[in-house]
């Protein structure tokens, strides 16, 4: 067994992992970081592919409320480190950032892969030692133990910082396999849930073959009282896109709980009933019906297939026909699984830490990222959240081994 008291240990080479690690080397504190994957940063670097999107410039009061249920306790991490702290951060990585309409903020290069090269050779002058293939199988008693290439490895640090990922998009490494380890040592767990997933709609076979993977945009989506705008995408199973993930939360705790649910979709956001309406009265000629709603009501191929969708012939008359078009209800019969998600809500139990992120059950060990229960819809939410709250453990987990040794060594 390896000895190490004064270093401490960190599972998971995701954005919280490497920042919790960037915070203790810099705080002087000797870092093991451990993953299980081949490669560092596998979910980050996927997640850039589109675009990689760090944060939100939107006020503070706004942005904390995109944690639904955990946003009091998800306030005190971005106080800690903030949406300008982490682009301050990626800028001193060589990597400047921009604001786009939308208020999403990314890195210039729209890549993750340039600002995962520049953090690492940052953790690298900082001493921290980098570990693959590495998969935490064990603790006990404060021992960690490792299945690596060269067989198992027990290590006894002092100090660990639990940041795995939760249970999204398991070939990168998010497998949710940690549970029963962590359940074991008396820590209190909620169960892992897909979040930012799709939705299963039933198309008909037309309009599945002809327009999936097509987008609807711009639309909105309500869901109960709660309406989103932006854009959505049909596929085979039903919809997915940023205005379906904001709203995904409530739809799947609604499908949990009745089966189905409902989405209202506005075709034309941008325009009123009473607008689309006088759009629509003007004479049709001899237009198809969809050469008519594509050039009177501005709707796309998709948009009018999805229209077609409801049972029954579409209304004649413009007023009933607008109301049509800005109120199309979309029955909801599931979400789509971990496999298929963004990201997961579920795991470690705020009340299963203090503020700082340490386990009332394991004293020394500290947990950050989506290992913890809180979801947020995509936008900047997810990564800017990770990385603070693995500043908020790393900076807990500092301080407390400061006091163990102070306790050791008295006078």
């Amino acid at each position: 067994m390896d000895q190490t008291p004064h270093t401490v240990h960190v599972v998971g080479a995701g954005p919280a992992g490497l920042m919790a690690a960037e915070v203790l080397a810099t705080a002087g504190i000797a870092v093991v970081v451990h993953d299980h994957m081949p490669s560092v940063g596998r979910k980050l670097l996927m997640a850039g592919r589109g675009g990689l999107n760090l944060t939100h410039s939107e006020p503070v009061e706004a942005f904390t409320g995109r944690y639904g249920a955990a946003a009091p306790v998800v306030a005190g991490w971005l106080e800690a480190f903030s949406a300008a702290d982490l682009i301050a951060w990626a800028e001193g990585l060589g990597q400047p950032t921009f604001t786009g309409s939308s208020g999403r903020v990314f890195p210039r290069a729209m890549k993750a892969s340039p600002l995962l090269r520049a953090w690492l050779g940052r953790l690298e002058g900082l001493g921290v030692q980098i570990r693959t293939r590495s998969r935490l199988i064990g603790m006990a008693d404060g021992a960690l133990t490792f299945r690596t290439p060269e067989g198992e490895r027990t290590e006894r640090p002092g100090g660990v910082v639990l940041a795995m990922g939760g249970a999204s998009w398991p070939r990168l490494g998010s497998d949710g396999g940690w549970t029963a380890m962590l359940e074991a040592q008396g820590v209190a767990l909620s169960p892992l849930r897909p979040a930012n997933m799709g939705v299963d709609v039933t198309w008909s076979d037309i309009l599945a073959d002809r327009f999936a993977g097509q987008p609807l945009k711009p639309v909105a989506l309500t869901h109960d009282e709660i309406t989103v705008r932006g854009e959505a995408m049909v596929t085979r199973y039903g919809l997915e896109g940023g205005a379906v993930y904001a709203l995904s939360a409530a739809v799947r705790e609604a499908v949990a709980q009745e089966g189905s649910t409902t989405l209202v979709l506005d075709l034309r956001p941008d325009l009123t009933i009473e607008a689309l309406a006088e759009r629509l009265s003007r004479p049709r000629g001899k237009d198809s019906a969809t050469n008519w709603l594509r050039k009177a009501a501005g709707l796309s191929p998709v948009a009018v297939g999805v229209l077609r969708e409801i049972p029954g012939d579409l209304p004649t008359g413009p007023d009933k026909l607008a109301r049509r078009i800005k109120a199309v209800r979309l029955k909801v019969t599931g979400v789509q699984g971990l496999d298929r998600a963004i990201s997961s809500a579920g795991g470690v139990r705020l009340e299963a830490v203090d503020a700082g992120l340490m386990l009332n059950a394991l004293p020394g060990v500290v947990v950050a990222g989506e290992m913890l229960d809180w979801e947020a819809p995509t936008g900047g939410y997810l990564l800017q959240a990770d990385m603070a709250s693995g500043v908020v453990a790393a900076r807990t987990l500092a301080g407390w081994m400061a006091s163990q040794t102070m306790v050791k060594t008295p006078g």
